[in-house]
């Protein structure tokens, strides 16, 4: 493994492993997407081979059927628990991305995630967000405080000074924790290939196109691509400029419309 990944490594397994120390009912948020399943990957690596903490998925029942038939398959084949959160209330209600995507994605993600933070008593999870995805993410620390509704004060965020990181708080103050926080695109896929981590197949070409970013089918695009393995998908990274979050709608939907959805308590 080279320096740069090693070092990025390290890194993520000694916020882990800090956050399982200091934290009660620890869970990780898991999208089946690259970085949350190199997340996982960090965390069985940071407690030999075990991953000790559930799986939470929030379906938004408009994923594509391969991945929840991946990822069932995968729980299953690797021993994980899994926990699946929905707004079923606002599914049975007719809610869908024909309502507006950001008053969807608030209810069928949002407010999901929160019931189930909720019903299962989560005082923290894990999260697969980098600072290069996107502008809000940016913004986040490694340890963020959330208000009991979910709610993130993106101009009010904790100073992280020499890798201190404040685990320190009241058992009903929720917290996001983001051990790859300081990883980039082209990095994730290089530790994939470097460590040969299972990914799911639509990040591969399919008759010229590939998903660079997943999420549920209405919303996510695919990008003209050939690269049908991780070597090709590494190379190509290296020579394009496009956006990796191009092709999902929410993002387009208006002026900082994500940080609008991730101070409401959205990923």
């Amino acid at each position: 493994m080279e320096k740069n990944l090693q070092e990025l490594e390290s890194e993520s397994i000694f916020i882990i492993r800090e956050a399982y120390a200091k934290v009660k009912n620890l869970a990780l948020l898991w999208s089946m997407g690259k970085d949350s399943t190199v997340l996982l990957h960090l965390v069985k690596k940071a407690f030999m081979g075990h991953c000790p903490v559930p799986l939470v998925h929030v379906d938004e029942s408009y994923e594509p059927d391969e991945m929840i038939a991946w990822r069932d398959d995968y729980v299953k084949r690797h021993g994980l628990r899994l926990i699946v959160g929905q707004n079923k209330k606002a599914l049975e209600e007719g809610m869908g991305p024909h309502k507006g995507r950001l008053v969807c994605c608030n209810a069928l993600k949002t407010v999901a995630l929160q019931q189930t933070i909720q019903e299962h008593q989560i005082q923290a999870l894990l999260v697969g967000i980098r600072r290069d995805e996107e502008g809000s993410r940016g913004k986040e620390r490694v340890v963020s405080p959330r208000s009991s509704s979910g709610e993130w004060k993106y101009k009010d965020q904790p100073a992280e000074i020499w890798h201190y990181f404040n685990l320190h708080t009241p058992k009903d103050v929720h917290l996001r924790i983001h051990p790859i926080l300081h990883w980039n695109e082209l990095s994730i896929w290089e530790y994939i290939q470097s460590e040969s981590i299972e990914v799911i197949p639509l990040y591969f070409a399919r008759e010229g196109k590939r998903y660079r970013s997943l999420g549920c089918a209405p919303c996510s695009g695919a990008f003209p691509s050939e690269a049908s393995n991780v070597e090709e998908i590494i190379k190509e990274l290296k020579q394009t400029n496009d956006s990796e979050r191009a092709g999902r709608a929410h993002d387009k939907e208006e002026t900082y419309a994500l940080q609008k959805l991730r101070s409401m308590g959205f990923m």
